[in-house]
Parts: structure tokens; sequence; C-alpha cells
């Protein structure tokens, strides 16, 4: 059989490309049985066409599953790097050591939703032709996973699991992750406390984790002064091709500080290499465990140099480039690697790598980390995929040739992300964009990418999205299953005192405009005038802001409790704790009822009553408007007992009923009583408390 060359698109080596339609193609399972619901990878060794793997119009490699049933499933398959991954000191402290381990290749990922026995093979197609692998084999058992999350049949306001068990969404944002072995800590320390939720960026540019977003050596995105230019040469005039560009006095040049630090392996040999051109007379040196030069030529000429790490050596550093005289030196095709050969490790400083429709791979490792502590932790995930301020841009006008490249792209990310994530169950969520501007003519972009999911996500995860404002046209969208509020106590804000008051604001804005799909808090906090962190959290040592946010949005009709921003400050202050007690109150609170509602029930003594109640049931939360966070933690003012109220709960089925009364702080039941409930009501008597205090009215004696 003929082959022509194998290519190698940013750092990352594809299989050699064939001329002949009939290529060696196979599939193996990591397992031959897997429990219901759980992760089965597969390995899939196949010579493909084509130039770039995250491109299924170039190379589309896909996995046909056949249920017991006989059902058959498509699910795409991946282009990824595997990584060894450790903690290693650097600087004085542990950091997150990504390295390659060998080269980079496919991998199906797949649950199986049915028990029973299973069969698969892998399917290619590209510009030769098509190639089908032999079938393989598995057993699906049993698992007590509940499966994925879904809107509620019965109450659409809410969430459920497959098996119709509520889900009830306690959690908080997670969304800069830099090392995914602090972020897995914060996610477990979440999931331990009872929150069962978190938001993460999968979008955070250069300054975290991102799977599609500028990641260079020569520059940052809010500080974009780079030395890369047009190549000076008559190709690159006609293909673009750019390259580094070293001019002035002897010394100056160029730092390599790639947004993920390189890391080595100690006492390896490498191998630094590239192309160079430059002024006669110029050269350029570089300290790689020892000055080395790189003599310059009139000419495109290559270069390699070697070095061999030291004992101990686990980081390359920020080695400059600097010219050895005055003048100017040019430089492409950047290269580092092992000198026995292995995948790329300086690939951010290729300059010519684009921005959009390739995916970094240490930053997919590092999601592949979170998915995992998320289902280690019971924890459910809301992923945010796209990076809005490269697509922003292109979203202009909805019938432009910009607007049709976005949808392009965009369809070829979500199916990556269903390829390599979409087989978890504790992905609960996919959202599109952090804050996207609600003025940008999106309909139509999310209509062809929620099109795109509904063709590649087998399991149909929940599709989101957010504004920088709402109420948002988006809460209408028919391909976006929630309605997700970002919200923020400010002091130019007449509640910025009062929680409760906010919330309960946001909620009544909410009620106005989203109708038949949950509400999602995704966002919430203390804030300063410009957005940023209010000085004034450090005088709320209590987090009281977040105790009353999360009550009363847990209890407003929110699908989820009011998710925190500063998610170092909570874990820097431990302050999970504030999580157990809703937690656990919520855990049995039937929200997918059919007949859930807000509740009717006032107070006296001033109280304000929040909660839900069905025909057999009330939840309520019960708080003295006198001690709110701002009047306790700004004022000074020491909250005062509340005794002898009354609560009257209208709308209940005539009869008896067992009322409980929670303590908000410590999460338990601190007296429970019988109550009768007559034609025109429930009257409650609260136990004297200060703050705040929960009930349930539940029936039956």
């Amino acid at each position: 059989m003929k082959r022509a060359a194998g290519v190698c698109l940013f750092g990352l080596a594809i299989c050699s490309v064939v001329t002949a339609a009939e290529r060696p193609i196979s599939i193996e399972a990591a397992s031959k049985e897997v429990s219901r619901y759980q992760r089965l990878e597969l390995t899939i060794r196949a010579e493909a066409a084509g130039d770039n793997p995250y491109d299924p119009a170039n190379i589309d490699l896909a996995v046909e599953f056949t249920s017991p049933g006989g059902k058959k499933l498509s699910v795409p398959a991946f282009f990824g790097q595997p990584y060894e991954r450790r903690q290693v000191e650097r600087s004085g402290r542990k950091a997150e050591w990504l390295y390659p381990t060998g080269m980079p290749g496919w991998k199906a990922r797949f649950a199986p939703t049915e028990v029973g026995a299973w069969s698969c093979e892998a399917v290619l197609k590209d510009r030769v032709g098509t190639a089908r692998s032999a079938a393989v084999a598995f057993q699906c058992t049993a698992s007590a996973d509940k499966g994925f999350v879904r809107v509620s049949v019965r109450n659409p306001h809410y969430l459920e699991r497959d098996d119709g068990s509520p889900f009830f969404a306690v959690g908080q944002n997670v969304a800069f992750i830099t090392d995914s072995y602090l972020g897995a800590e914060m996610i477990g320390r979440l999931g331990a406390a009872g929150g069962n939720f978190a938001r993460v960026w999968a979008c955070a540019e250069d300054w975290a984790m991102a799977i599609e977003a500028r990641k260079s050596a020569w520059g940052r995105s809010w500080a974009w002064a780079t030395p890369i230019v047009l190549a000076p040469d008559r190709e690159s005039y006609h293909t673009g091709r750019l390259c580094l560009k070293l001019a002035g006095d002897a010394g100056a040049g160029a730092t390599i500080a790639p947004c993920h630090p390189v890391a080595l392996r100690p006492e390896t040999k490498y191998r630094f290499a590239g192309r160079i051109r430059a002024d006669d007379g110029v050269d350029v040196s570089v300290d790689l465990g020892g000055p080395q030069t790189m003599a310059g030529k009139k000419d495109w000429a290559a270069f390699a140099v070697e070095f061999t790490s030291k004992p101990g050596e686990w980081w390359l550093g920020e080695p400059r480039l600097k010219l050895t005289a005055k003048g100017a030196a040019w430089l492409k095709d950047l290269s580092l690697k092992e000198a026995a050969g292995g995948p790329e490790l300086l690939w951010e400083a290729d300059t010519d790598r684009p921005t959009l429709g390739v995916y970094n791979q240490p930053d997919c490792a590092m999601v592949d980390a979170i998915v995992e502590a998320a289902e280690r932790s019971g924890v459910f995930l809301e992923l945010t995929l796209l990076t809005r301020d490269h697509y922003m841009p292109l979203l202009g006008h909805e019938h432009g040739a910009e607007y049709d490249r976005a949808i392009a792209l965009g369809r070829r990310l979500v199916r990556y992300a269903v390829a390599r994530w979409g087989y978890s169950t504790h992905v609960a969520a996919w959202e599109y964009f952090n804050e996207m501007d609600p003025g940008k003519p999106t309909d139509r972009f999310y209509a062809e990418l929620g099109a795109a999911f509904e063709a590649v996500d087998v399991n149909r995860h929940l599709r989101s999205t957010s504004t920088w404002s709402s109420p948002s046209k988006d809460y209408r969208h028919p391909r976006l299953d929630t309605a997700d509020l970002h919200y923020y106590l400010r002091p130019s804000e007449a509640a910025w005192k009062d929680a409760v008051a906010a919330v309960q604001g946001r909620w009544k804005m909410m009620a106005e405009n989203v109708k038949g799909r949950p509400a999602l808090f995704a966002e919430f906090g203390l804030a300063d005038n410009q957005w940023q962190r209010a000085p004034e959290t450090d005088k709320d040592t209590e987090y009281l802001f977040l105790h009353d946010g999360l009550w009363a949005s847990a209890l407003s009709g929110f699908a989820s409790t009011a998710s925190a921003w500063w998610w170092e400050d909570i874990h820097k202050k431990d302050m999970y704790h504030l999580y157990t007690p809703v937690a656990r109150f919520m855990a049995d609170v039937p929200v997918t009822a059919a007949t859930l509602r807000a509740a009717a029930a006032t107070a006296d003594k001033g109280l304000r009553v929040l909660g839900l109640q069905e025909d057999g049931g009330a939840y309520l939360w019960l708080s003295d408007p006198a001690a709110s966070w701002g009047a306790v933690a700004l004022d000074g003012k020491k909250p005062a007992e509340v005794s002898g109220a009354m609560v009257t709960v209208p709308g209940l089925d005539p009869g008896a009923y067992r009322v409980e009364w929670w303590d908000t702080r410590e999460g338990k039941v601190v007296k429970q009583e019988a109550a009768t409930a007559a034609k025109e009501g429930l009257a409650l008597h609260p136990p004297a408390f200060t703050r705040d205090i929960a009930c349930k009215v539940v029936r039956g004696k």
C-alpha cells in the first residue's frame, strides 16, 4: 500500500496519510464490563487522511454502539494527548506538573444506559473514504447511579435525574482553574459539605483553564503586544505565515513565557530547534542550562541545540532569546522535544497556531481531572465552553460570513466536548458563554449549536448560556434548557445591605420572564460598584450575606441556590459549612411535584416568610429583616431574639401534619410537633430564634 508522509498539526502528530480506502482500523475497550452510567474508554487506532483532527469535515471518527435492545447510537471520538500528572514544587509551592506521555491519538468515551450485552465498532470517514473496524463486545451491569440531570417532566421549573428523583442544585462557582489539583480540592470540599453543584469555566482565555483560547509564549490577552510579525520572505506574503522578530541593540530579545509552565523530566536530554534568519553579524543566544548560540544566516536556516536537565529540574523556566549584536533576527518553527523524540513541549511558541478551531491539550487534561473530581465528590458541573471575547466579534451580523464561521467553529467545539466529557452524568449542563452581550443577535447561533448537540450528544445534557444583564431574550430560546441569572449585591443598589430583599427582587423579575424552564442562580456575591470584590466582604466574618442568599434563593422558586463567586475566599476562609444546612433541608423537598408553588404563608412581628408548598406540605424559611447581613456586619447591630411569633399557612389540605423546626446553621431539627390544618389554614408557632429559622410541614402525624 502506498503511503504519504505523516503530518504534524500544532505540535500534534497525526496518523500517516494513506491513499487507499482500505486501511487498518481497530478499537479496543479498556474493560469488557462496565456499570450502568459509568465510563467505558475505548482506544482507536486508525490511519486517517487529513490534517486537522479537530474538524469532522476533515477527519470524522465515531463509534457506533448497539444496545441490548438493538438500538444504534453514534458517539464521536476525540483526538487527545495523554499526560502524566503530578504535583511538583515550583517557586516555593506545589504546582500541577503535566508532561505528555507518548504520541496523541484517538479515544472514545461512553456511558451505557441499559443493562446487558453491548457491541461497538469504529467508523472513520475522511477524504479517502470510509473504513470500519471489527466489532467489540462488552457487558453493562447494574449500578446505583441515578443518571443524567434533566428538566423535570412533572414540574419544568426544576431539575431531576433520569430515575425521576429531584435534583436541587446547591453550590458555587469554581470558575478560574489554574491548577486542577486545587480545583479538585475545592470541589471535594464542596461535596463533603453537602454541595452538589459547581459552575466551572473551560473558557478562561490565557489566565486559567481554557480548551479553546489563545495560549501563547509571547504575550497575554490583557496586554497583547508581541514580537510576532509577518515572516520576511515572499512565501509568507502569500501564505500569511508569521514568525518571531528580535530587534535592537545587543541583548535585546524576547522571553519564552508560556501560559502553561513547560514541564521537564530531570536528567533528560532535550533538543531545542527551529529556523533562523538574521542581519549580517547577528546571532541569537539562549540559556538552556548554559549559554547556547544559534547562528544567524541571510536566508532561513535550520538550527538545533541540545541540553540535559539537571537532577531535580522539573521545569524549563522562562529562558530569554537575545541578540548577540545590534540588528534584527527572525525565528520560526520553534520546537522543544526530548532528544530521543516524542511530543512537542513548546507548542505555545508556535506563532501560526490559530486561536479558534484547535483545542489546548493540557487544558483538556485539566478538564478531565475536574470532571473526575466531581464524580468522586458527588458534585454536578455546569461547564462553560466558549471563550466569549473571541466569538463575540464574529456574532455582530446574523447573516454575515463571520457569523457563519462562528457557527462552524462552535459546532466543532461542542462536538469535541461531547466526545470527551459527554459520557459523564456529573456534567449537568453545557454553558455556551459566560455573560454574552445581550444585544448580539445570538438566536440563530444557539439554534444551530443546539441542533449540533442534539445530533451528537446521545445523553442530551442540558444547554445553557448567560448574558451580562437580565432579563434576557435567551430565557425564551427553544434550544436553551435553563435561564441563568448573575446578580451581585452592590453599594449603589437600595437592597445592598439586605440579601433577602435583593434575592426576592431577582426572583420576582425571573418569575415574570421565565416560563416553563428552570431558573439557575449562577453567580452571586458582594461586589463594589465596579463589579470587583467588595472590601465589605471582610467585615462580614460569618458570611451572613451568603447564608441569607442561599436560603432565600432555595425557597423562592429558583432551581438552584445562589452560586457564590469569589470561590477563593470561601476556600481560604473555610466557609463550605454554609452549604450543609441548606443541602440537608432541601434534600427531601419535593421540588418536582406538579402542585409545588410559592407558599402563601404570612407571619406577624414583621417577619418575612419565603417558601414553597404543595397540597400536602409546606417548606418555609422565616427571617428577621432587622437582622440583615448589613445591619449586623456593617452597622454593628446585635440581632434580637424573636419569640412568640405566629405563622399562618393557607392552602393546605385539611388534616394532620408533622411540623419540623430547623436550625439553619446546624442543619438539624430542633423541635418537632403535631399540627392540624383547618379549612382556613394552619397556624404555626416557631420556637424562639435569632435571625432566621426554617420549617417543614409534612402530611401525617
